[in-house]
């Protein structure tokens, strides 16, 4: 997929809405006096950015943890072509059965023996286990490994157009809560159930969405101050924006790596944090810690964007030399099966 060529008025327009598209009554005119443009052209200009597929939705996005969900990367391995069965029926068999869970919101291939990465959404690890345990009855889907994030750095992908350089809200939070025990995140009532399945879509394509919407602009932005949610804004195809090239890129650290010291790595300073300096790379989107594995030694997940393959291969030896060149696989993401948000409390 081809980047779309943009207006410099759609790019500044994409460089603001992916993180903070505005939470008032008339948001296209309060971003139309921020770019020095008018109401309507700010407005056709939205909607062309949908039409062509650019923005996938705008809408609210949700920390899992705080709603009482959590969330899984898991990954398995799928007979294909590429590793070597005759044909890729096996493989679309398990695309077909993913497209029809709703639970599964994301769905790659990836160049690696464990050749399908999918991430599950559920109340708890039960319902994320039976989930999986179906795809492995109705599919030719095995060895499958579901891993929690045990330590996060950096989440919310938004990509910038001028440098060509990725976003997202650094982190550092202990386990997969974000270090809040249950407890201790507001309790969720009736008519935010309501309100959050509302926000999980597509505002109207209207002037005035959140009236349309029939929600309240005060209690969105109390999601935002409980951090309940993470941020509302324009959801993008990365493809379509430029961004035609990524990999999982899986570092192996030891448990000394996880605070890098001077025997581990003499070139850093003592106490440096790996996950921490990853997160600061303009070309990681996400940065996380999870389990290591039989036959996959990494627990450092970092998802690297680029431009074309050449630029990708260069961000990741870039990315490795700055954590001390640890052993490292790059997972190329050879087809984007399934991207969706996760509808909370449907």
């Amino acid at each position: 997929m081809t980047k779309q060529s943009l207006t410099n008025l759609e790019q500044q327009i994409l460089d603001t809405i992916q993180d903070a598209f505005p939470l008032e009554e008339r948001p296209y005119r309060t971003l139309a006096e921020k770019l020095g443009s008018d109401e309507l052209t700010v407005f056709a200009a939205v909607e062309n950015l949908r039409h062509s597929g650019i923005i996938r939705r705008i809408g609210g996005i949700y920390d899992s943890a705080r709603l009482g969900f959590i969330s899984r990367l898991c990954a398995g391995k799928i007979p294909s072509v590429a590793t070597g069965a005759s044909d890729d029926s096996a493989l679309e068999a398990f695309v077909a059965a993913v497209e029809n869970e709703k639970s599964i919101t994301h769905n790659y291939v990836r160049s690696h023996e464990y050749n399908v990465w999918f991430t599950v959404m559920g109340e708890c690890e039960d319902v994320i286990r039976k989930i999986v345990d179906k795809l492995c009855k109705s599919t030719a889907l095995s060895d499958v490994h579901i891993l929690k994030a045990t330590k996060k750095y950096k989440i919310n992908t938004v990509m910038r157009g001028a440098n060509a350089t990725v976003d997202g809200r650094q982190e550092v939070a202990e386990g997969g809560n974000n270090g809040i025990p249950d407890d201790e995140y507001p309790k969720i009532t009736g008519s935010d159930r309501a309100r959050i399945r509302i926000v999980c879509n597509d505002i109207p394509h209207t002037l005035t969405p959140f009236a349309d919407w029939g929600v309240s602009l005060a209690e969105l932005r109390s999601d935002l101050r409980q951090k309940r949610m993470r941020r509302f804004g324009a959801i993008i195809r990365h493809q379509q924006a430029g961004f035609a090239h990524n990999a999982m890129v899986c570092f192996c650290l030891d448990e000394r790596g996880k605070s890098v010291g001077l025997s581990t790595f003499p070139e850093l300073a003592e106490g440096t944090c790996v996950g921490s300096i990853l997160a600061k790379n303009p070309h990681v989107s996400h940065c996380y810690e999870r389990p290591a594995f039989e036959g996959f030694p990494y627990n450092l997940y970092a998802m690297m964007h680029a431009q074309s393959a050449e630029d990708l291969d260069r961000y990741v030896e870039e990315a490795a030399a700055s954590i001390g060149n640890p052993d490292y696989a790059v997972l190329y993401s050879l087809r984007e099966l399934k991207k969706t948000s996760y509808r909370f409390f449907e």
